[in-house]
């Protein structure tokens, strides 16, 4: 908003002081009366591009841990209820991917995952490629094995009829599964809390998960992060082409001009992340979409007041 306010508030006062009829008339073009404004707003999308990746983060994060020290509170238990995580890989015939395992944790305490449920479809000794069911009290990590350590639970293997042929009580069993659910668990980090390169390894655990309308806000929420930045050149390019019409207005104008178009902005771009968590947009459409309609925008302005 600043971007697009400072230059329509620069070029309009040109406008009301005839200096751009002087320019124009000493053979300037308009192209070239507004590459100042663009260059300047590539700087700036740079610096946010900066402040977005390495400051905005981390001063989140930080700010939320500073509150709750200021105001003395006491900081609740960590506990992530109903981890789920879908293991798979290529299939054999080439028909694209297949499941291989299903966990489900009921709670993490940062620790210790309660309620496990595993079911494996890794063998394919049976007719279902059911190969067995496994159901813990508990489970952790051991990093020293890279295993995981299932307590107080049952091992069911299933045969080809789909009937129990053996169940199997333990109190500690260790089994070669992916560390991954402890991963997707861990990440306690919120949206606006990660940067690009974080958001984008989250996205490649959340998307072993199955859950597909995670994966599209993520994505969706990744490209916003791209593109927010290079709204400062767009809001350049149309606030120099209506600053630059023949007009004699105020800061108060153009204040309630610029107000207006980045509240069509953000309407805009609320509309189309909608659209694309909800599948309508691919990701990348919904997170550019705006700024392609305002980048057109401006352009068939600045076309316009060239002839």
């Amino acid at each position: 908003m600043s971007t697009l306010l400072s230059t329509m508030m620069t070029y309009s006062r040109f406008s009301s002081d005839s200096e751009l009829i002087a320019l124009r008339s000493c053979g300037v073009s308009v192209k070239r009366i507004v590459v100042p404004a663009i260059a300047l707003s590539l700087l700036i999308t740079a610096l946010s591009f900066v402040v977005n990746e390495v400051i905005a983060p981390a001063s989140t994060e930080r700010a939320g841990t500073m509150l709750a020290i200021a105001l003395d509170e006491e900081k609740p238990p960590f506990k992530q209820g109903n981890i789920t995580f879908q293991q798979q890989q290529p299939a054999e015939d080439g028909s694209g991917d297949e499941l291989v395992r299903f966990f489900h944790a009921r709670n993490f305490d940062g620790t210790t995952m309660t309620g496990i449920t595993v079911v494996d479809f890794s063998q394919q000794d049976s007719e279902n490629g059911l190969n067995q069911i496994v159901n813990a009290e508990s489970a952790t990590w051991d990093f020293s094995r890279n295993l995981w350590k299932f307590t107080n639970g049952t091992i069911y293997a299933v045969s080809a009829n789909g009937s129990f042929r053996q169940i199997v009580r333990f109190e500690e069993q260790y089994l070669q599964l992916p560390r991954t659910p402890l991963d997707l668990a861990n990440r306690v980090k919120r949206e606006e809390e990660m940067n690009i390169a974080e958001a984008t390894e989250y996205l490649g655990i959340l998307r072993q998960t199955g859950d597909e309308k995670a994966v599209r806000k993520l994505e969706v929420a990744i490209q916003r992060k791209y593109a927010i930045p290079f709204a400062c050149v767009v809001f350049s390019l149309v606030g120099s082409a209506v600053g630059i019409r023949p007009q004699r207005t105020g800061k108060a104008t153009s204040f309630g001009v610029s107000v207006v178009i980045i509240f069509g902005y953000y309407l805009l771009s609320f509309i189309t992340s909608a659209m694309g968590e909800s599948g309508i947009l691919s990701p990348f459409m919904a997170g550019w979409l705006p700024l392609f309609l305002g980048l057109t925008a401006g352009l068939f302005l600045l076309a316009n007041i060239s002839r």
